[in-house]
């Protein structure tokens, strides 16, 4: 189609030479979107696979297989493999959903609740009431530092750049105040970072820093860690019990905060530990070398018999992720949304005193006020749930669009985020959601549905009682 999409692709790209950034969000036609996982013999397959698919239809969660795996696996493909259904991620292969006996296994594509629908909700009780373990290896990892490495992350993102010792959730910013990317940052040693990102946006991100370093001339390494680093995630209520286990660091509350990260052995394997976990659960991230990962894996799980641990997929956590009220970036944020719009203030700290990339930008937005906002709905539904992307309605007409959205196996019924207009974004608030060509009443609902692990601590602290 070079000919047909050549204009569009002129002008768009002409667009971002002149304004610094796209009028709107192109990772999907991004070459970044690619690595040295791309062969001659993949691309020759995918070729042979797309056109063939040309004129089929295509489903929600579509896996398609040519030229799978890539050199791409993490240290526990070959061990997991046959015992889940895998995704493909930016090249690598991850579980989506593991298989129990009796279950029917592999990708069986369906625009309804498929074969994956209960084994889901069985790995996201396993988090919720005891402990799983997720490989996170697709996570893009890349190490910062040098003489200039806090005052270029400074400038580089919109939150406080984190202590020694210290992770928080920081977000990029291009010159108009949209979000380009969203990373997690850890300052392991003084001046030593660690940045990590989504499988999907590893060289987006790290083109847009790398070319920071070089314009603003700053005396700054930057190194891709994601080939050689494993990580896993252990995360549910008896986390802790299970991985103090295996090390004699202490791993209590007191000692090991939320959003703290160090460096420790488990099972005699160093490992960086971050206490994070995308479920909202009591969890920790373990970030170690990719050829550790089956050792650490083994001993996790060996120490882990009497709490009942079990392994879960990326499916259980985008449905926690979702009950927690956390948003994901190409979903809910992207190059064509703020974080202001997007429900990102707590991570956006207009009063430093660094002039971060966006923030001229981001006061203008603040002043004019907001068109529209992320707002946070339970849908009534029947076998078929959001995805993201579907036309969101009131009174006859189109007014917004779901960004994401799943099955909650807590509340029992579907949940989606969607963007809508600020006068129809309150609590309460009656619109419908289309799905499969039928409207179904959906309620804007104060979030989170399910409050995350630190928060109901510190609410039991204080003496009330919170939402589970």
């Amino acid at each position: 189609y070079g000919i047909i999409h050549a204009g569009g692709m002129g002008k768009y790209l002409s667009d971002w030479i002149l304004e610094g950034e796209p009028p709107f969000d192109l990772i999907e036609v991004d070459p970044n979107r690619y690595g040295k996982w791309t062969t001659t013999e993949y691309t020759a397959a995918k070729a042979r696979e797309s056109y063939g698919f040309n004129n089929i239809v295509g489903y929600p969660k579509e896996e398609r297989f040519a030229g799978r795996p890539t050199e791409r696996t993490s240290g526990l493909y070959d061990l997991l493999k046959s015992k889940c259904s895998m995704g493909f991620h930016a090249g690598w292969e991850q579980p989506h959903w593991f298989y129990k006996p009796g279950d029917e296994t592999g990708y069986k594509p369906s625009f309804r609740r498929t074969n994956w629908f209960d084994p889901v909700g069985r790995e996201y009780k396993q988090v919720m009431e005891k402990v799983g373990v997720i490989d996170l290896s697709p996570f893009a990892k890349f190490k910062v530092k040098g003489t200039d490495s806090v005052k270029l992350l400074d400038h580089l993102f919109a939150n406080v750049v984190p202590k020694v010792g210290s992770t928080n959730i920081s977000h990029m910013l291009t010159p108009r105040g949209k979000v380009y990317a969203e990373l997690t940052v850890s300052q392991l040693y003084p001046g030593e970072f660690m940045l990590v990102t989504g499988s999907g946006s590893e060289l987006h991100d790290l083109r847009w820093i790398e070319e920071k370093i070089t314009r603003g001339g700053y005396k700054v390494e930057i190194e891709n860690m994601t080939d050689e680093m494993g990580v896993l995630s252990v995360a549910g209520p008896y986390a802790r019990q299970v991985l103090q286990k295996l090390t004699n660091e202490d791993l209590s509350d007191a000692s090991f905060k939320f959003l703290q990260c160090r460096h420790l052995k488990l099972s005699n394997i160093a490992v960086t530990a971050i206490r994070i976990s995308y479920t909202g659960e009591l969890g920790w991230e373990l970030y170690h070398r990719k050829e550790d990962s089956v050792a650490l894996y083994s001993a996790i799980m060996e120490a882990g018999q009497k709490e009942g641990i079990d392994d879960f997929g990326t499916y259980a956590l985008n449905a926690l992720r979702l009950e927690k009220g956390f948003r994901a970036w190409g979903a809910e944020m992207n190059c064509d949304t703020n974080p202001l719009e997007a429900g990102l203030e707590y991570f956006v700290k207009l009063n430093k005193a660094a002039d971060f990339t966006g923030k001229q930008a981001l006061k203008q937005i603040k002043e004019k006020g907001l068109k529209r906002r992320l707002v946070y709905l339970t849908l009534e539904t029947d076998n078929v749930d959001p995805e993201g992307n579907e036309s969101v309605w009131h009174n006859g007409k189109v007014i917004g669009n779901t960004t994401s959205g799943c099955f909650s196996y807590g509340a029992q019924q579907s949940l989606a985020f969607a963007y809508v207009p600020m006068e129809l974004s309150k609590v309460g608030q009656k619109l419908e959601v289309e799905l499969l060509g039928k409207n179904y009443p959906a309620t804007i609902i104060q979030e989170p549905l399910v409050l995350t692990e630190p928060t109901r601590v510190r609410l039991q602290r204080k003496g009330e009682s919170p939402k589970m």
